[in-house]
């Protein structure tokens, strides 16, 4: 795979000032392995403990005077509980930006990521698909797996057409699981109250148990004989009807499916740590906080991460979330998977494993030509 596209969410930075050119190789250094090592313990790092994990030779009051300069540019902060520092989210971003080396998705991984989305795929419900992606890339994560997925097609048994003007009519879809959908669509001029009736009794015939998407389908692909049954324009109406309701609209609120909440709440938390991770989940069962996460990575051409304050989604809650867009047969974006964590998530490993799921996604939905 080759390696993932990064697509950086637009921010106003702190400082005015480009960390690269202010930083020389040493402070670079310094301040990398101090992220680095922040990231593989969780723990606030001490100067001791970093110039012996340095590859060159420095006192710890060498370390100690660099440290102070990255405190004083806002990247690295002390926590109250410890004489040690840590990355500032100002800081995770310029490392993630400037400092984080990412390759392809680790083989076994990638081979995990496969087996399991393919093994769910074998159900034929795509929703048991991208559970399963998420399923996966929470246990890779050790954080919640997040996939947002399009509202799934109703399977119909009945379809009535419902003439409102000269040109305009009313579908009354009716589905298995009893749901009654209205949709106002535009009809052929000329169409009398015989053939809209006549359409209606050949699209129910052959609606039942299936998706309006998959009736188009099966009309098209098996080039079924409704010449025969049809005239012109009745044979105008089922299919300028049929392409007219498989469009999807822009009302739908996604499905939102998250799996490994449990691995956001540590048993060490303090009581408004968690009152900030509950209230996250209640953000994101909410119909415009999904529309506002999707709408975000709408655009992107590959991974997006977003730190703490970047999103405000994440906000309260100080987590990283790890974005990808997934795709149609036509590109378009109609779904994104992730990985939502805490700010020291393992980036350079979390963001190949992200982008190659949302690529094995696509290529499931492509298959199927969704």
């Amino acid at each position: 795979m080759d390696e993932a596209k990064l697509s950086m969410p637009p921010r106003e930075p702190p400082l005015d000032q480009d960390f690269l050119s202010v930083l020389n190789e040493r402070s670079q250094g310094i301040f990398k392995r101090l992220v680095e090592r922040f990231i593989e313990t969780g723990e606030p790092v001490g100067s001791r403990q970093l110039s012996r994990a340095l590859d060159v030779s420095l006192s710890a009051a060498s370390v100690r005077n660099v440290m102070a300069d990255l405190e004083e540019l806002g990247l690295i902060a002390a926590p109250h509980t410890s004489a040690g520092r840590a990355p500032t989210h100002t800081g995770l971003r310029f490392f993630v930006d400037a400092m984080l080396e990412i390759g392809a998705v680790g083989h076994d991984e990638r081979q995990s990521i496969e087996k399991h989305i393919d093994a769910a795929a074998k159900d034929e419900k795509i929703e048991d698909v991208l559970a399963q992606a998420s399923q996966v890339l929470s246990g890779l994560s050790h954080g919640a797996g997040l996939v947002l997925a399009p509202k799934a097609d109703t399977v119909l048994k009945h379809i009535e057409f419902v003439r409102l003007g000269a040109e305009l009519a009313m579908a009354v879809l009716v589905g298995e699981d009893g749901h009654v959908e209205n949709r106002v669509f535009s009809i052929p001029a000329g169409l009398t109250a015989s053939e809209l009736t006549k359409a209606s009794n050949f699209l129910s015939h052959h609606i039942i148990g299936r998706t309006l998407r998959e009736v188009r389908a099966f009309i098209q692909d098996q080039h079924i004989a409704h010449k025969a049954e049809l005239d012109d324009l009745t044979k105008r109406l089922v299919d300028e009807g049929l392409a007219t309701l498989s469009e999807p609209r822009g009302d739908e609120t996604p499905t939102l499916i998250v799996r490994g909440r449990a691995n956001l709440i540590a048993d060490t938390m303090a009581s408004e740590e968690l009152d900030r991770v509950r209230q996250l989940f209640d953000e994101l069962e909410s119909k415009k906080s999904i529309i506002d996460l999707l709408a975000d990575t709408n655009d992107a051409n590959g991974v997006r991460i977003f730190i703490g304050a970047e999103n405000k989604l994440f906000s309260l809650s100080g987590s990283s979330v790890i974005l990808s867009p997934y795709r149609d047969i036509n590109q378009n974006v109609v779904g994104v998977v992730g990985v939502i964590g805490p700010t020291r998530l393992n980036y350079a490993k979390i963001v190949p494993a992200v982008d190659y799921t949302a690529h094995v996604v696509s290529k499931l939905i492509n298959k199927r030509g969704v």
